[in-house]
């Protein structure tokens, strides 16, 4: 019978036997992966977050709003914010 290695495998044979086994495993184990991966639904997606309410302006907010836009002056201001303070509720009217 004829041996082309001799009676066995070197240290080579080994090593080769080794590494081979290594990237065997990796791939089958990487292919698994892969596979979950894409056989498995992706993120759940829900609703958009709902902004939280604009609040209402206040007739002040209002007010003050239209003096630094130059709609009215100062003097005028200061009327409209008195007459609004006094008839808020729970405040008495003179």
């Amino acid at each position: 019978m004829m041996f082309w290695y001799g009676d066995g495998m070197s240290g080579w044979g080994y090593v080769l036997m080794t590494v081979a086994m290594v990237l065997f495993w990796a791939l089958v184990i990487a292919g698994i992966v892969l596979l979950v991966r894409a056989l498995s639904p992706g993120p759940q997606v829900g609703p958009p977050p709902v902004p939280p309410p604009v609040p209402e302006p206040t007739p002040e907010s209002i007010l003050a709003t239209r003096f630094a836009h130059g709609e009215i002056d100062e003097d005028e201001f200061r009327r409209c914010l008195e007459v609004l303070h006094s008839h808020r509720p729970g405040h008495p009217s003179t």
